[in-house]
């Protein structure tokens, strides 16, 4: 076991080609967000677009998807009728996977806890054969039927909260005991966990990594969506999960630590979006 580093990044952003090319370095498919909560596929899908994703699809609920669409022109956006998602999307966001043939899937943030949305969330990774992030509401939902997720290349993101959600155990503040519960975790699901904390912990059951880059100031509703954001945009440039997930890790967290040194207190997640370029030089 050991920390992350910033040389894990050698691999992740080799030099272009001279004939690189649109689409080359990631399309990621964000299922995000709802009526109340319209932030959260923006925070996600800037930071991925700082992370270096080529192109960044939403599928939302109209509210979400229009504040996304006005906030920046990079979001592509597909409007899903109502207030929230529910199985009456999942044919669309199909076609639309396949259409843009995206090569990454990120699911959860913002899209809250009804049980229509947990049915729908649970149809969409069933149904959607790609890399994969699932975060907030999506870990929640996949806590209720954890079968999907069998041969699936996902990276989970819990909080203590939702870490708990899914393992029916709190996770300790004592990191061998964390690493061992996440592991346990990890193993069991057959996927990449990244339980966020103090010091974050990712592990695929086999191979576990810590990342301590990151500030106790980095509390603000958003900065869990930037790490999603990140993750996906390397998820949707090949990396393999749990790569991914350190990686994904020590940028947010790299960022984060930019951000709370010019802003103090005062730091946002859209501060933190700003620094990510930095963070990867």
């Amino acid at each position: 076991m050991a920390y992350v580093t910033k040389t894990i990044l050698k691999g992740i952003y080799p030099k272009r080609g001279i004939w690189a090319h649109k689409g080359q370095y990631g399309k990621l498919l964000m299922v995000c967000g709802s009526k109340r909560h319209t932030g959260s596929p923006i925070f996600c899908g800037m930071a991925a677009g700082r992370t270096g994703c080529d192109l960044v699809y939403l599928a939302a609920p109209e509210r979400a998807a229009d504040k996304a669409a006005r906030y920046s022109p990079t979001l592509i956006t597909e409007p899903l009728k109502g207030e929230r998602l529910a199985p009456k999307h999942v044919g669309q966001i199909l076609k639309m996977a396949e259409e843009t043939r995206a090569s990454a899937l990120l699911i959860g943030p913002g899209l809250w806890r009804a049980p229509e949305t947990f049915k729908a969330i649970l149809e969409l990774i069933r149904r959607i054969d790609l890399p994969m992030i699932i975060d907030a509401d999506a870990i929640r939902a996949v806590a209720t039927d954890k079968a999907v997720l069998k041969g699936k290349r996902a990276v989970l993101t819990p909080h203590s909260n939702e870490f708990f959600t899914l393992s029916g155990k709190a996770p300790s503040r004592d990191v061998k005991k964390r690493t061992k519960q996440a592991e346990a975790v990890a193993k069991e699901l057959g996927c990449t966990v990244l339980l966020k904390g103090a010091v974050d912990i990712i592990t695929d059951g086999k191979r576990t990594a810590l990342n301590k880059v990151h500030s106790n100031l980095m509390t603000k509703g958003g900065m869990g969506d930037t790490l999603a954001g990140i993750c996906g945009a390397l998820l949707a440039r090949g990396t393999e999960p749990f790569l991914a997930g350190c990686a994904a890790a020590f940028i947010n967290g790299s960022a984060g630590l930019a951000a709370v040194k010019k802003k103090g207190e005062g730091a946002l997640a859209t501060d933190l979006i700003e620094e990510i370029p930095d963070a990867i030089k």
